[in-house]
């Protein structure tokens, strides 16, 4: 389920809520209980490595070799 990330006007509070998408703009109490809260816009982050380069087809040119002359 995703989580989405909110912020509370009257305390400055953010927090998270695990909700369906079909609920992701739903209005969310903070902790504190709050009513004005507003959902904030996520980032998302992937962590990886590189990988090695796309290994060659073998001939060289645009296509390959087998059809430039």
């Amino acid at each position: 389920m995703p989580r989405y990330e909110y912020r509370c006007r009257p305390c400055g509070n953010t927090f998270e809520l695990s909700r369906p998408m079909a609920e992701s703009s739903a209005p969310a109490a903070c902790p504190e209980g709050h009513e004005d809260t507003v959902k904030l816009l996520s980032t998302v982050s992937v962590a990886g490595t590189a990988s090695a380069a796309a290994p060659s087809t073998g001939g060289g040119g645009c296509c390959g070799g087998g059809c430039c002359g």
